[in-house]
């Protein structure tokens, strides 16, 4: 069974039918934005859909997500296609390159995903916006440090942090393990041997009231 079929195995019909309908996409638009890594496209189902379902999973019942450094859709717009149906669902996909934007927006509008797309650079983003969100991911982005420096107040909110990292996971999160406001876990990634899913939470975070953002 090849990896497209396993992974369409585990999912309901409407939301496989939605990530064929995002990889035609891809494909399409790939010899004009680079959105993945070329090398990676014979294993696109299982390197990249298939990795950002798992993040995903790690947090079933978020709602509303934030994704940092959208690029190409991984992980946050196949977790806002997951999510399509559910009511108050709103996945916000930040990505400052206008053209990988726009191709997010087509995705979005063609599978009718809850996604709002931000095209501007994270630090404008967060000047702006305040949330309340459930839960933050980002992939291929940045060190684990610097990630949870643009996450911060929506962590100290009760956001729950969710971010796939490869080998150099266990060295960032020793680095961030002096930051004794979060609690930090190492999950190993279902797609892939060497990686990890790191989930960070504020060990204090205050309670949110819809108040906050009237």
């Amino acid at each position: 069974m090849t990896a497209q079929s396993q992974i369409l195995a585990a999912l309901p019909e409407d939301t496989g039918r939605r990530l064929g309908v995002y990889v035609d996409l891809l494909r399409r638009w790939q010899p004009t934005i680079n959105l993945v890594a070329p090398s990676t496209l014979p294993d696109l189902w299982s390197r990249h859909i298939g990795d950002s379902l798992q993040v995903q999973a790690a947090v079933p019942d978020a709602l509303t997500w934030l994704d940092f450094g959208s690029g190409g859709g991984f992980p946050g717009l196949v977790t806002a296609i997951v999510l399509a149906g559910r009511p108050g669902a709103r996945v916000h996909l930040v990505e400052s390159d206008k053209r990988k934007a726009a191709f997010l927006r087509t995705v979005s509008r063609e599978t009718g995903a809850p996604a709002e797309i931000h095209a501007e650079r994270i630090e404008a983003f967060n000047a702006k916006f305040a949330g309340p969100v459930d839960a933050i991911s980002a992939r291929a982005l940045a060190p684990l440090e610097t990630l949870v420096a643009y996450a911060e107040k929506y962590l100290l909110q009760g956001a729950i942090g969710v971010f796939p990292k490869g080998q150099q996971a266990e060295a960032e999160l020793t680095a961030l393990a002096r930051d004794r406001r979060y609690q930090m876990e190492s999950v190993p990634s279902r797609t892939q041997e060497t990686a990890r899913l790191v989930i960070v939470r504020a060990l204090s975070a205050r309670v949110v009231r819809p108040s906050d953002f009237t």
